[in-house]
């Protein structure tokens, strides 16, 4: 029996160490999916002032969405409704 004993004890001690590296990896994952979320917040508020731009510039004009995308983008000159 203290033979059995021992090898519970080793099998225990694997199961910890495998618990401990895998919960390191999930936490180091999830630290840098936070990183990246951080890195692409300034690339959301650009998005979310296109859209803010194009549906103001549309309902203003009466225009496609297609010309309101490239007023916003600075290029109504260019393409200019008539």
């Amino acid at each position: 029996m203290p033979l059995n004993i021992l090898q519970e004890t080793k099998k225990q001690k694997q199961f910890d160490w495998i618990s401990a590296f895998t919960g390191l990896v999930l936490l180091l994952c999830a630290l840098s999916l936070i990183s990246i979320a951080f890195s692409l917040r300034p690339v959301a508020k650009w998005a979310s002032n296109q859209n803010i731009c194009v549906e103001q510039e549309t309902t203003k004009s009466q225009a496609p969405i297609s010309w309101g995308v490239r007023k916003c983008n600075g290029r109504s000159k260019v393409y200019q409704v008539k």
